[in-house]
């Protein structure tokens, strides 16, 4: 009993110096930013124009909010540099510098996986699923699981329309469970600045041109939350079932060496995690518990 406790005091222990640790670095690299002389003291962020939920040049999304959010504690002027989140976004963003000076555009990825492999990522802000959506008073309404879908007469489940982005855990799914053939697939980055992926909720769903769609949560809630004219219900996946995974971490991204910022995201994401869930709520995002996963090192 006594080896028993002195382990959890020292794994207590532990936890305590590593919180601590960051605390102090966040403390101390911001006050280092207020010293007379001090280059940073503007927060520059990458971020997509329009690709709401997450963001948009009107700084409406949940991330142009926690950049703000972070911004404030700090008591740094917040920057933008605005590119869509599709290929080329971290070579034009993160890693590009200002024409004739050797000022990078941005410093902060808002958005990328826990396993971002073109720079560091810092422990993740939020943990979300895919969801399914449907429009409510059309023959749906009994669907509260994915699985209740496949519970449907074969006469009714044969005749839906799916909407999916390609090349996702929800066209996995449809393969899995023998929906192929109902499956409508969108092309997540068409290339055209003005589509954004929540038209897959607010235009195709909403107006009947698909029965059914399955997306990543953040723009599923949203999206289901603000559209008008149409009552959609939202069905979350659990984050992993039948060996397929639906859950992510979403995290931000630095370059490579710069460990004290990456280090100073992950104190604030530590210490503004009631401030994280209120504006996650706002925005409608359903969240899931996941272990926190290692940030690159």
């Amino acid at each position: 009993m006594f080896s028993l406790k002195l382990k959890q005091l020292r794994r207590t222990r532990c936890a305590t110096r590593a919180l601590l640790a960051g605390l102090l670095a966040f403390a101390t690299f911001a006050q280092a930013q207020d010293q007379p002389g001090s280059e940073q003291k503007v927060l520059r962020v990458c971020q997509d124009p329009k690709n709401l939920p997450m963001s948009d040049q009107q700084e409406h999304g949940f991330e142009n909010r926690i950049a703000a959010l972070f911004a404030q504690k700090l008591g740094w002027k917040l920057e933008h540099t605005w590119y869509p989140q599709r290929m080329g976004f971290i070579r034009n963003t993160l890693k590009a510098k200002i024409p004739d000076t050797d000022i990078f555009k941005c410093d902060v990825v808002t958005g990328v996986s826990t396993d971002f492999d073109l720079g560091l990522a810092t422990k993740p802000y939020l943990f979300s699923t895919y969801a399914l959506a449907y429009v409510k008073g059309k023959g749906l309404d009994e669907i509260k699981t994915p699985e209740d879908l496949l519970k449907l007469k074969r006469s009714t489940r044969d005749k839906l329309k799916i909407g999916i982005f390609a090349r996702s855990p929800a066209s996995d799914w449809l393969l899995k469970n023998g929906l192929i053939g109902q499956m409508v697939s969108f092309q997540p980055q068409t290339g055209d600045p003005e589509q954004y992926p929540g038209q897959l909720i607010d235009r195709e769903l909403a107006s009947g041109k698909i029965d059914v769609a399955i997306a990543w949560g953040p723009i599923v809630g949203y999206f289901a939350d603000h559209t008008s004219g149409a009552a959609i219900t939202v069905v979350p996946f659990q984050p992993e079932a039948d060996g397929i995974r639906y859950g992510f971490g979403i995290a931000m991204g630095v370059r490579y060496g710069e460990k004290a910022l990456r280090d100073q995201l992950n104190a604030l994401i530590e210490s503004s995690q009631s401030e994280i869930a209120a504006i996650l709520k706002e925005y409608a995002v359903p969240t899931v518990r996941s272990p926190i996963v290692a940030s690159k090192r």
